[in-house]
């Protein structure tokens, strides 16, 4: 039995459906009876029978979400539920050792591709005035020591973009929350597990529940705050990062 009956046959568009994070939130919803579209730039291979399309592309590119918006509404309907989770990180560098190329690459993935895919998203919801916008922020969109210098700003824009969206459109119908993680086990974070994980081990020890976490305890929040049964929530940045931001 689905543990949120009212994601049974919603239409899902995520981002960053390869791997990680977006692969534990496709699969649970999947796993809901939710109707799920991805993209990534990563090639995914899916189930015929399954209740999966997908779009392989480059999310910074504003065609690629345009035809993939397009595609998700011809094959599933219209859009009831947008999740953007794709993003990259910027290896933890300071301002000297980051280059405009760096900034413009974590901005462009990080922040933009999330302004033009949730405008594109946003009228048709708007015209059913109902919908729901989740966003990933992270815990370095509350505190500083998350990621590097563009990361860190990028994020932060994340958790200020969520919030007026929010207050915006929350008498129309549209329910806008954001998701803040902290450190969970994705191959996104795998080069601080290389050669011994002294830094994997550090960050553990440093985290107060003194663990990382796995993705599908990311996805199990965002089934949640996806539901019926978080809709008081609006323009909450709801951490998950162990008690990480408690210090």
């Amino acid at each position: 039995m689905n543990q949120y009956p009212s994601l049974n046959q919603k239409v899902v568009l995520i981002t960053g459906v390869a791997s990680g994070i977006g692969k534990a939130q496709m699969d649970a919803f999947l796993a809901q009876g939710a109707r799920v579209f991805g993209i990534d730039r990563q090639s995914l291979v899916i189930d015929p029978q399954s209740n999966l399309s997908y779009f392989q592309g480059d999310i910074t590119q504003n065609e690629v979400l345009e035809e993939a918006v397009r595609l998700c509404e011809a094959t599933f309907g219209t859009i009831d539920i947008l999740v953007n989770t794709a993003g990259v990180l910027d290896a933890y560098k300071p301002l000297l050792e980051t280059d405009e190329t760096l900034w413009q690459t974590i901005y462009e993935t990080n922040v933009l591709s999330y302004f033009r895919l949730t405008k594109t998203v946003l009228p048709q919801m708007l015209e059913k005035k109902a919908g729901v916008i989740l966003n990933m922020a992270s815990i370095a969109g509350l505190v500083a020591g998350g990621g590097g210098i563009a990361y860190t700003t990028f994020k932060h824009a994340i958790v200020g973009f969520t919030k007026q969206l929010a207050l915006d459109y929350a008498a129309q119908g549209i329910s806008v929350k954001a998701i803040a993680p902290g450190a969970i086990k994705t191959p996104m974070n795998a080069a601080d597990f290389q050669g011994d994980g002294e830094l994997a081990q550090w960050v553990a020890k440093e985290t107060p529940v003194q663990r990382w976490a796995e993705p599908e305890e990311v996805a199990a929040l965002t089934l949640f705050l996806a539901s019926s049964d978080s809709n008081y929530l609006q323009g909450a940045i709801v951490p998950i990062d162990g008690g990480w931001t408690l210090k």
